[in-house]
């Protein structure tokens, strides 16, 4: 299906990922189905959609008078049946394997045919995923970056089988929604997970060797390198459980040492320091 065929977006999972990735459709004019399987969790990403609605109407990059239109592009529902309107449609569940072929099989027997199906997974092989679902021709990899309304990178991810005209129309997609899409073939962690992972899993090696302490490996880095944020923190904001899943995603893959996770990473999985959003990980968040 050509981008510019494409009107009607379904999101799955109004989560982080997922309700950044509805805040972005329905800010650049798409028709957005926000579809989970609990009110609540459609309410808090609803919440959350409205916060950064806010906070880029105050930084001025949306007029005021754009923010009723924006939000009523959004049609949150418990609904599987609703996503059958979508020209697209985005799977933006937790990171678990089992969990996306589960979704991604309910949501493709939903669609219609001919209709895009996308996972924003940010290691699993897409081509594994494609090949639970009846489309892999249709279906892609569209990694978008966390926080999706802020960050421009969106890694679109070739399977074995997905078509060229599905590949291309989700790059021209990605342009439409103002990103800057990068092609990459399918690989485990793509490119940014297969480099970034293993910084991170060196970082918590250091401070369970007591080479250095979170806050002064995180200084060398953002000081020594330019980076913005310390890989320890980067971690605390990803979350320690999506860090230890990518890595094992990384390890199973490639079979290669240099990705086993870090045994103080899951030392703090396991105690359910997870980072920001637990409230403590290598820092302590209020």
């Amino acid at each position: 299906m050509p981008a510019n065929d494409i009107h009607k977006v379904a999101v799955l999972g109004a989560g982080t990922m997922g309700n950044g990735i509805a805040h972005v459709f329905a800010r650049c004019g798409f028709q957005v189905i926000l579809r989970d399987v609990e009110q609540r969790l459609l309410d808090r990403g609803m919440g959350t959609i409205e916060k950064n609605l806010d906070r880029e109407i105050k930084k001025g990059k949306v007029a005021e008078s754009e923010r009723p239109t924006i939000l009523g592009r959004l049609l949150p529902t418990t609904e599987l049946g609703a996503i059958a309107a979508a020209d697209f449609c985005v799977e933006a569940v937790p990171e678990s394997a089992e969990l996306k072929a589960r979704v991604l099989k309910e949501a493709d027997a939903a669609l219609r045919p001919g209709a895009i199906l996308a996972t924003n997974t940010s290691s699993i092989s897409i081509t594994q995923l494609a090949a639970g679902t009846s489309r892999p021709e249709h279906f892609v990899g569209m990694h978008f970056m966390n926080p999706v309304p802020v960050m421009a990178l969106v890694e679109v991810v070739r399977g074995l089988a997905t078509s060229d005209e599905t590949f291309q129309s989700t790059l021209a997609l990605c342009e439409r929604l103002g990103k800057k899409p990068v092609a990459v073939n399918d690989s485990p962690g793509f490119v940014s997970n297969r480099v970034l992972m293993p910084l991170i899993n060196e970082a918590i090696f250091t401070v369970m060797e007591g080479v250095a302490t979170p806050e002064a490996v995180d200084t060398v880095l953002k000081l020594g390198m330019n980076h913005p944020m310390g890989p320890l923190e980067l971690a605390d904001f990803i979350g320690l459980d999506v860090c230890l899943d990518i890595l094992e995603v990384l390890y199973k893959g490639f079979g290669d040492p240099r990705y086993r996770a870090c045994p103080l990473l899951r030392k703090m999985v396991a105690a359910g320091w997870l980072g920001r959003k637990s409230g403590r990980g290598f820092y302590k968040y209020g």
